[in-house]
């Protein structure tokens, strides 16, 4: 076997460094100004090892039969763990990665490069930028995982933007966030409104002491035109390692409060995460 040695690059937004796992054979862990960013296992991309990561995986297989390939837009690349998950589990299917640090992208790609026929395009651009360029009816599933230093751009926030990945979507096409927040959650909560002012099913996958307001975490939302399988991915998240929750209806809306929707001319980043926050689960 050959020993794999950690690498460190500064790119356009950060100073990222790949780290092998010492327990994976081929697995690495991406961090980007210290913060945990990306986990992939070239051996086996169906292994996820961010708790988001999961809980995005499972909203992702419930969204058509086991294998039948999917139309996807990712907005952050990261390492591109979710879009070799789905190249995996659903072989054929067509994948846009949209990264703004290109140099990010090339060290990913030279490292810890995609696969022969992956079915991936890499678009080194704005996300927001990208999306209002983008064809109507593009992609069955849009997920953004973007984060700035640590936090959702300001831009990635609004009402303006919602729709935009609305008109991207194909009409019964499922948008995914990862996002953060601690209590009170005003942050969360202002996104739950601006979604739901463009969706009519909203879903909120997140721990119970994220909930609960005991610290701050990571709330994977779920939202689209057509019924989610709210059951199904219930299931799958109690049954994880780190058990989650599935808040949809009315306990949703009450969460939801009176915040309303975001405009661009008040949007705000999500709020910077505390010391140690972020890590694997």
């Amino acid at each position: 076997m050959t020993e794999q040695i950690p690498v460190s690059r500064t790119t356009d937004h950060g100073t990222a460094k790949l780290m092998p796992d010492v327990d994976r054979e081929r697995a690495w862990l991406l961090t980007v100004d210290g913060a945990p960013q990306s986990y992939v296992d070239l051996d086996d991309p169906q292994y996820l090892e961010f708790e988001y990561a999961r809980r995005l995986g499972f909203v992702l297989d419930t969204l058509a039969a086991e294998g039948a390939p999917l139309g996807v837009v990712h907005l952050g690349g990261g390492a591109l763990t979710l879009p070799r998950y789905v190249a995996a589990t659903r072989p054929g299917s067509r994948q846009d990665v949209v990264e703004a640090d290109r140099a990010l992208l090339e060290l990913v790609t030279e490292h810890v490069p995609l696969p022969a026929g992956s079915g991936v395009a890499l678009h080194a651009a704005d996300a927001r930028a990208w999306l209002e360029g983008a064809p109507d009816d593009h992609a069955d599933v849009l997920i953004a995982d973007v984060f700035g230093g640590s936090r959702v751009p300001a831009h990635l926030t609004t009402l303006a933007y919602v729709r935009t990945a609305e008109r991207v979507l194909r009409p019964d096409g499922v948008y995914l966030a990862n996002l953060a927040d601690a209590a009170p959650f005003g942050f969360l909560r202002s996104q739950l409104a601006t979604l739901a002012a463009v969706f009519e099913e909203l879903a909120l996958i997140a721990e119970p002491a994220v909930l609960r307001g005991r610290r701050f975490g990571n709330a994977v939302v779920a939202a689209s035109h057509r019924p989610l399988d709210i059951a199904a991915m219930a299931r799958r998240s109690a049954a994880d390692a780190f058990p989650a929750r599935v808040e949809h209806g009315a306990a949703l809306r009450e969460f939801t409060g009176s915040a309303g929707p975001v405009e661009d001319s008040d949007a705000v980043p999500s709020p910077a995460p505390p010391d140690g926050a972020f890590g694997i689960g």
